[in-house]
């Protein structure tokens, strides 16, 4: 969950980017560094672990100066250490970047920059962008637009800061996608930047934030914006209430809106330290798990409540498909109570967000009764199901206060498919080109996902439309039949309209008799190998004389004459799609909730974490 901060003034900067990278611990990371520009030279201090251990480093080897960057690493490409921490500096030691998001392509800028004489440092995807701005800087261009060359190489979703000896009293920063946020912090003679704002709340509360395909050049006198074409950009100054539950909801509503739009960014840190996107392997330290016990495996069960459940119906395909295994997936409160037949050589896997879900606990104590191998996929560090259980993945979602789950249904659902890959190396299923497929899919996922967001505009405009009616039923076929189902909680969880999911299959089996112009439809039509089928279920809709609102993958102009209103989403691959198609969903069920009037984090009668039965 890496960290940035940056400073430009007249006061000593490493102290200050210090503190603001201590404000950002809670966010995890493995290493940590500070890049110091003073009298013309670049100061770098980096090291693994705590920032204490970075702290020490700059007492006995201070950084003097009054422009630096800071950031703290969560590893992606190449293990945690010093040469892998973050700032980079490039060959030149002119230019110095720090880095969150993913270079989906840096195996292809990597081999282009090495044969034009760049030699790396580090095993990181990061340093590419350093040689590229050096790149351009020797072609004769200035920061900003060495910068901006720079990043129009760049796939995938990022944050970047860029400090440079060139200019020394300017930082140059940059937002594509939703890897993370930008926050410029605005002071008197002097200017912060950071990925999260209680990083930089102690020195101003006047900011303004970075959208996707923007950039900042920040001075000690203020900042000017631009798009990543040139064009510029006004952006509007915030005063952040000096509270720390104000400041952490930050340029948001609410909560659960902040949450939906952090889930670039928590997907981002769920991936981290988990996948080597070079060889696709995926590693899994936690969950404990020797090649031969896996290859020993017959069957796993899935146990969950609620969103977690709809979660492993989504884990099912996954895993069945990459670890070629069978799996169940069973509501946690109903598991114990079924008397359930747990062969030899099955593994249990719980999904709970908060960690503390009785039902799901209980369902863990009932499968290690019948001698099963249990495993927990939790959010929260420390929490019974993931103490009690044989192994374990953490979500990195971050902390989530909306009660309606969010980003912690979709990193869960990540960290299922980083299960079914390492089960699937493990077992012999997935290698070679196919798992490198898998993880370069993945590597994908977190721009997919910004994509999304950024066509919430369209969503509002149909959640107008949407907002009084009494009644909804979702559809899906295959994978995404658990993302009807969470589509249809999240709008009965925070708005009370009534809304079911539904298999579209079996809407003839009953379903179809409720429908009518008093309730609409949504139906999951995405382009995959039931693509026709769902059509199908649509003109019947339709010919009931129902509102059909369809979610449609980008391109598909024939889904137009079908339905509606129709909703695009980007082209995924298929056993990631249910991540990006569930976003639009919980979209719609968050503006259909405010313009109720509905309190949307803490909807009436539920609670975060259900601790009775």
């Amino acid at each position: 969950m890496c960290g940035i901060v940056g400073y430009v003034g007249s006061r000593e900067a490493a102290p200050i980017i210090l503190d603001g990278l201590k404000r950002l611990e809670y966010r995890g990371y493995d290493s940590a560094g500070i890049a110091v520009l003073s009298d013309g030279t670049i100061g770098l201090r980096r090291d693994v672990g705590k920032l204490i251990n970075l702290e020490r480093m700059m007492t006995e080897e201070p950084l003097r100066g009054s422009v630096g960057i800071g950031h703290t690493r969560w590893a992606t490409h190449g293990a945690p250490s010093r040469r892998n921490a973050h700032p980079h500096v490039g060959a030149t030691g002119e230019v110095v970047v720090v880095h969150n998001g993913i270079v989906e392509n840096f195996p292809d800028l990597r081999d282009e920059l090495s044969a034009e004489g760049a030699t790396f440092n580090s095993e990181t995807d990061s340093e590419v962008i350093v040689h590229l701005v050096e790149r351009y800087l020797s072609l004769g261009h200035d920061l900003t637009e060495a910068t901006r060359r720079s990043l129009a190489h760049l796939k995938g979703a990022h944050a970047i800061v860029v400090l440079s000896n060139r200019e020394p009293d300017k930082l140059v920063a940059a937002r594509i996608g939703n890897a993370g946020g930008v926050a410029i912090g605005i002071g008197v003679g002097e200017m912060f930047v950071a990925s999260d704002i209680p990083a930089i709340l102690e020195h101003t509360r006047q900011m303004a934030f970075l959208e996707s395909r923007q950039m900042a050049v920040v001075t000690r006198a203020g900042f000017e914006c631009f798009t990543l074409e040139g064009a510029p950009v006004k952006l509007a100054i915030n005063t952040i209430p000096y509270d720390p539950i104000a400041a952490e909801k930050g340029e948001y509503k609410h909560f659960m809106q902040k949450e939906i739009f952090e889930q670039p960014r928590a997907v981002t840190d769920t991936i981290r330290g988990r996948v080597d996107f070079e060889s696709g392997r995926v590693s899994l330290p936690e969950l404990n798990l020797t090649p031969e016990a896996a290859q020993a495996l017959r069957r796993i069960v899935v146990v969950a409540c609620g969103t977690s459940f709809y979660s492993g119906m989504v884990g099912k395909y996954m895993i069945e498909k990459l670890a070629g295994l069978p799996v169940e997936a069973q509501i946690g409160s109903e598991f114990r109570y079924a008397e359930p037949i747990v062969e030899p050589n099955t593994a249990a896997l719980a999904i709970t967000q908060s960690g503390e879900t009785v039902d799901t606990l209980a369902a863990m104590e009932e499968a290690r009764n019948k001698q099963a191998t249990v495993w927990s996929i939790v959010n929260a560090i420390g929490s019974m199901a993931m103490r009690v259980a044989d192994g374990y993945i953490l979500m990195q979602a971050g902390p989530e206060i909306g009660v309606a789950s969010t980003k912690a249904f979709t990193t869960s659902m990540v960290d299922q498919y980083l299960l079914a890959c390492y089960l699937g190396q493990l077992r012999g299923t997935l290698k070679g080109r196919a798992l490198r497929q898998a993880a370069d899919d993945l590597a994908r996922l977190p721009d997919l996902l910004g994509r999304t967001l950024e066509r919430e505009s369209e969503i509002v405009a149909l959640a107008r439309e949407l907002k009084d009616v009494r009644h909804c039923l979702y559809l899906g076929r295959g994978i995404n039949v658990a993302i009807a189902y969470e589509g249809a909680l999240k709008l009965k969880e925070i708005s009370y309209i009534h809304a079911e999911g539904y298999p579209a299959g079996e809407m003839k089996h009953g379903p179809i008799a409720l429908i009518d112009r008093e309730m609409p439809v949504v139906a999951i039509a995405v382009k995959d190998k039931i693509y026709e089928k769902m059509l199908g279920q649509i003109e019947q809709a339709k010919a009931r004389g129902g509102l059909v609102v369809a979610l449609a993958t980008d391109g598909d102009e024939l889904i137009r004459t079908k339905a509606d209103r129709v909703l695009y989403v980007p082209e995924c691959p298929p056993l990631l799609a249910p991540v990006v198609n569930v976003i639009p969903l919980q979209l719609l069920a968050y503006h259909i909730a405010v313009l109720r009037g509905a309190d949307v984090d803490q909807p009436r009668n539920l609670a975060k974490s259900v601790t009775v039965e």
